[in-house]
């Protein structure tokens, strides 16, 4: 519903400015008129033109966006809780401060492609933005479902392409190099272990002896990280009964790393159902890792909320244009450092390692992955995910069976693990170059095609 508001002008006359609120409730303005008669009729096409289009709203589309989200949608759809978390994060920061105003019945795809250009505008990751979509269109497709609405808005949209970017296959001089580089005799293993057996995080950390028997595993539970929000009981790990793909699975390993494995256990005097690989107990502390100064190839400029430019990777940036981008993040953390360090700001509280005796993913990143990976001096794409990577690769690269890789890494799709196919580096094209040899140097004399491949 609009209205219009009683203004006097620069001139002293009094004037009529007609106002209405749009789909979204955001107050809008369709104009300054003579008299409030015109004002009126202002007002009143401006909301017809806004609703141009649209469906008209009934007893169960009329509900808002916000709190169908919040009080039906979310708490009623069946999700893991670690997805359940990653939907909250996305739910709050992007979709709902967009549609949450708005009725779910006059929600139509130039909305959602609206929504789509705004997050490319803001710089949000062209992965974010697709785990958008695949958020709005399980709402609507509910929605659809119970009748709340009569169109599916995000069918028909596109979002922005994400590339599939190339794996980083570690060789096994590379894995060589750094095993070494990690020094401390449990963490070698640990990654021993992970190469040969190319098991998730998850399943490898929560690794105990009674799931090794005569040179095999088996895998049949899986540690996860939850904030307390989202724990059921307000903590930080929580053991699922199933992997990943909901499926049991036994992986036969090497008697040498068998032996290890056992050796470490009676070592340490590890008990049938505890941990074999735990965090230190002499860690109480959780390090954070250094801000650094984000780099920038050129300062791209963008429009803030107030209409204002503002620069990315600055702290204007960052405040007054209200960017949450990482460059403009990192500026923000170094000009927080440099305070701290300088005295102006109290020293930030170390966080305490919240653990039940498991290793935290960024935990054993920042302390012990990233130091090992620069002395190894691997590149940035080398993360401890690399090692089932290089798992599968090797795999296949050595003649393996492709259904038994599949089997061994619990992949739910044979698809998935032809990935893996001809991704070890160098060799594959070694043999694609000499097959081109062969060919392009058909036609030349003798003398010149024993010269260089491409020669």
């Amino acid at each position: 519903m609009g209205w219009s508001r009683k203004r006097k002008g620069a001139d002293g006359k009094i004037r009529y400015s007609a106002e209405y609120r749009d789909i979204r409730g955001v107050k809008r303005s369709a104009g300054t008129f003579a008299s409030r008669k015109e004002a009126d009729k202002a007002w009143q096409k401006a909301e017809v033109k806004a609703t141009e289009g649209r469906a008209t709203p009934v007893r169960r589309g009329a509900i808002r966006f916000e709190p169908y989200v919040r009080d039906t949608w979310f708490p009623n759809h069946p999700l893991e809780l670690r997805s359940r978390e990653n939907y909250s994060c996305y739910l709050e920061k992007h979709i709902i401060p967009w549609f949450g105003p708005m009725r779910m019945i006059e929600i139509g795809s130039p909305d959602v492609r609206e929504f789509v250009t705004k997050l490319g505008n803001d710089k949000v990751p062209a992965s974010s933005v697709q785990y958008c979509l695949t958020i709005l269109s399980a709402i609507f497709t509910t929605a659809l479902n119970d009748q709340v609405v009569f169109l599916h808005p995000c069918r028909g949209v596109s979002g922005p392409v994400v590339a599939k970017k190339i794996r980083a296959i570690i060789t096994p001089e590379q894995f060589d190099t750094l095993r070494r580089a990690l020094g401390e005799k449990t963490w070698q293993l640990l990654v021993e272990t992970d190469i040969e057996t190319g098991l998730r995080w998850g399943e490898l950390t929560e690794l105990r002896p009674k799931d090794l028997d005569a040179a095999v595993l088996t895998i049949s539970r899986v540690v996860i990280e939850l904030t307390a929000k989202f724990h059921p009981e307000g903590g930080h790990f929580l053991v699922k009964n199933y992997p990943k793909d909901k499926e049991h699975r036994q992986v036969s390993i090497s008697k040498e790393l068998d032996t290890k494995l056992r050796d470490l256990i009676a070592e340490r005097g590890i008990g049938p159902d505890d941990l074999i690989f735990q965090l230190p107990q002499d860690v109480s502390r959780w390090q954070r890792p250094l801000a650094q100064e984000p780099e920038l190839e050129k300062m791209e400029k963008f429009g803030g909320e107030n209409g204002d430019q503002y620069t990315h990777g600055t702290l204007t940036g960052y405040v007054a244009g209200k960017c949450k981008c990482d460059d403009c993040r990192a500026k923000f953390a170094v000009y927080r450092r440099d305070r701290r360090a300088d005295g102006k700001d109290q020293p930030r509280r170390q966080r305490t390692v919240n653990t039940d005796g498991h290793i935290p993913r960024n935990w054993f990143r920042n302390n012990v992955w990233l130091p090992a990976r620069a002395a190894a001096k691997l590149g940035e794409g080398v993360k401890p995910h690399s090692l089932r990577h290089a798992h599968a690769s090797w795999l296949l690269a050595g003649g393996a069976d492709i259904a038994r890789v599949k089997e061994r890494l619990g992949h739910a799709s044979i698809l998935t693990t032809q990935k893996y196919l001809h991704t070890l580096p160098d060799l594959e094209n070694d043999v694609a170059l000499d097959a081109f040899a062969k060919i392009r140097n058909r036609s030349k004399p003798d003398g010149q095609s024993k010269k260089g491949r491409c020669a």
